[in-house]
């Protein structure tokens, strides 16, 4: 395991790829960071389980104190629905909010998102589909201003310019794009995450990890993002684990809430094949999103090494790895899987093959597919869908 140097501060405001305001205690800057953006009657989006939170309460306390007029909507689901969209929409509407504070884990911070987009839209959210140019669709001046306050360290949405909704009449999960949706300030906050769940922290740390392996693995030129793909990769391996075994370690925290958002900037490159199959598998299975990377990142990986032998010669480098290459990382990722407590197949998540032509069929169709390191048919998905059911990782 690699050993990054302790964390020099636990503090600091940067401008990439937006404002981002991180460090302990720095909730209390969000009415602040509202009035930067905007917005004065703001509505805190988040999920059922934070509804009651204290977090939650003593956020919309701190914006009703600076006189601020926050609503608050927290009927989102894990694997957030169409309606819970056109219901965050319609309580919008009728509050006369002018922006949204996106609270919470990725469900909280997608609906969140896609509330302020679509707020002003007159075409069905569908119509946005991360496909081609379809954004250009949109009309920008419906989009309301958006802050972004992450309570789990896992899917970066916090600082993306996309999310995930399901769409219940096909049982997919769609890809929503807009550069205007990428927030006008994130709070990070690493305190805010100190009550999350040992499991929960463990997923969606791996949600980071799947985030930061597959951008650095996509194809093309973006050294940007190879980098920071890379620096997050780094931080994963040492920080997870002191942040699942001590929740309230603060440094690991703080880590770990870095390299979520660096996952989701570097896969401005690209994802792949382990997306490709997440996004089905959870929307026929309802499985949680980041565990289902978690599964699924070791038979990836070896399926793709023609593609990614030489980087992840270099990955092995960096990580310090006694195995150099493919072989190497699929080593750490089933011991990491191990150590953490991460089942290892897709049918210890309840998947069966009764459906696998489908979830073959509907990976084939993701969005993601397009940047894996090796093109997919539904043929290589069923193969390598059913390598996942029966734990064979070749």
């Amino acid at each position: 395991m690699s050993v990054p140097p302790a964390l020099p501060t636990l503090k600091g405001s940067w401008n990439y790829p937006t404002r981002v305001l991180f460090g302990p205690g720095r909730i209390a800057e969000l009415a602040d960071a509202c009035k930067t953006a905007g917005i004065a009657k703001p509505l805190l989006v988040t999920d059922k389980g934070l509804e009651n939170a204290p977090i939650t309460h003593r956020a919309m306390e701190i914006m009703k104190a600076a006189g601020l007029a926050p609503g608050l909507f927290a009927e989102v689901k894990g694997n957030p629905t169409s309606k819970n969209l056109d219901d965050g929409i319609a309580a919008f509407r009728a509050g006369g909010y002018d922006g949204v504070v996106a609270f919470g884990g990725g469900s909280g911070l997608d609906v969140g998102k896609t509330v302020a987009f679509m707020a002003g839209q007159t075409r069905p959210v569908w119509d946005f589909e991360d496909v081609g140019d379809w954004w250009t669709r949109a009309d920008p001046a419906g989009i309301r201003p958006i802050v972004a306050v992450p309570t789990t360290a896992g899917t970066g949405s916090e600082v993306g310019r996309a999310t995930v909704i399901t769409n219940e009449t096909t049982h997919e999960k769609k890809i929503i794009f807009h550069p205007l949706m990428l927030p006008k300030v994130v709070i990070a906050d690493p305190e805010l995450t100190i009550g999350l769940p040992r499991n929960l922290t463990v997923w969606t740390g791996f949600d980071a990890l799947a985030h930061c392996l597959e951008a650095y693995c996509a194809p093309g030129f973006h050294p940007m993002a190879d980098g920071i793909a890379l620096e997050g990769l780094r931080l994963i391996d040492h920080y997870l684990p002191k942040a699942a075994a001590d929740g309230t370690d603060i440094e690991a925290r703080s880590a770990m809430l870095a390299a979520a958002a660096m996952g989701a900037t570097a896969f401005q490159k690209g994802l792949g094949a382990v997306h490709s199959v997440s996004h089905p598998v959870g929307a026929f299975y309802d499985t949680h999103h980041g565990l289902t990377n978690a599964v699924m990142l070791p038979y990836v990986v070896a399926h793709n090494r023609p593609a990614i032998e030489a980087r992840m010669e270099i990955l092995s480098r960096v990580l310090q790895l006694p195995t150099a290459g493919v072989d190497g990382v699929v080593a750490w990722l089933l011991k990491l899987r191990s150590d953490l407590g991460v089942p290892h197949t897709l049918a210890d998540l309840g998947v069966g093959d009764d459906r696998l032509k489908e979830l073959a069929a509907a990976a084939e169709r993701d969005p993601s597919t397009g940047s894996n390191p090796v093109a997919m048919t539904a043929a290589d998905f069923e193969l390598l869908i059913t390598d996942a059911l029966h734990g064979a990782v070749g």
